[in-house]
């Protein structure tokens, strides 16, 4: 098994509730290990549980973003149990960064491949450098990225997705954003200002409406139109009950600026 050291997930959350978790295993591409899930894991279930948290921004060291699961772990347990368990694993975690009450930023910069490319597809919102490339390239290995599939056909176009999928091609960040796996691409020097423009339009908004909106948002999309709008009825009056959003509306009214507690 690949060894890996106790900070391969650093994190560190500054006053504003900002939450910053890296990839750092730069010598092994970021791949994403068992350990390396097990400590992704961790941390988005401590994200979970704290009040104060209101955005992640997931980030990596080194040339790569994440290069997928690590191959190498992999080959040294050939089962069918331990596949099974590691993919469940992997699919647990990458679930976990949807259920979250707080949106997920991905800031690449590097390429992001297989299970990279996937952890890009399930974050909320991505901001990708001009020099990133993005692929699904197990089946050059003869390994269709079969989980990676969920969350890449649940960002782009079906025929995109497959294309991407069956010819394990590198697309480069510009096709990532014209096929909607990214929202922003930007020269490197650029990255961080362009992902602190979404960390501060996402603070300036109230913690309640952003968790409401983000759990609808997923929700309705995977049920038939009557119950999406039955889900999001609900949702929306519940909103409209919070202090925040009763505050935002007669500010409106009164055209003033609202006075909140964004927290």
């Amino acid at each position: 098994m690949t060894a890996t050291t106790p900070d391969s997930v650093t994190c560190h959350a500054d006053e504003r509730g900002v939450v910053s978790l890296v990839l750092n295993r730069p010598d092994a591409f970021n791949a994403l290990s068992s350990q390396v899930m097990q400590a992704l894991q961790n941390h988005l279930d401590q994200v979970a549980q704290n009040p104060q948290a209101r955005v992640v921004v997931l980030s990596a060291q080194g040339k790569a973003f994440c290069a997928g699961h690590d191959l190498r772990e992999m080959r040294a347990s050939p089962s069918l149990a331990y596949y099974q368990a590691l993919f469940h694993q992997c699919s647990e975690m990458m679930m976990r960064l949807q259920r979250l009450p707080v949106p997920v930023i991905a800031v690449v910069n590097g390429i992001a491949t297989a299970a990279g490319c996937q952890l890009v597809a399930m974050c909320d919102l991505a901001v990708s450098s001009t020099t990133s490339k993005f692929a699904v390239s197990g089946i050059n290995l003869g390994l269709f990225c079969a989980t990676p599939s969920v969350a890449l056909s649940r960002n782009v176009a079906r025929k995109a997705a497959f294309e991407m999928l069956i010819t394990g091609d590198f697309i480069t960040a510009e096709q990532a954003l014209s096929k909607g796996l990214v929202n922003a691409v930007v020269s490197p020097d650029q990255l961080d200002h362009e992902t602190e423009r979404y960390v501060n339009s996402i603070l300036a908004k109230p913690r309640t409406a952003v968790a409401i909106g983000k759990k609808l948002f997923y929700e309705q999309l995977e049920q038939p139109l009557q119950a999406a709008y039955a889900n999001a009825e609900n949702a929306m009056a519940c909103n409209m009950m919070d202090d925040a959003a009763l505050e935002g509306v007669q500010a409106f009214i009164d055209k003033r600026t609202p006075s909140w507690k964004v927290s």
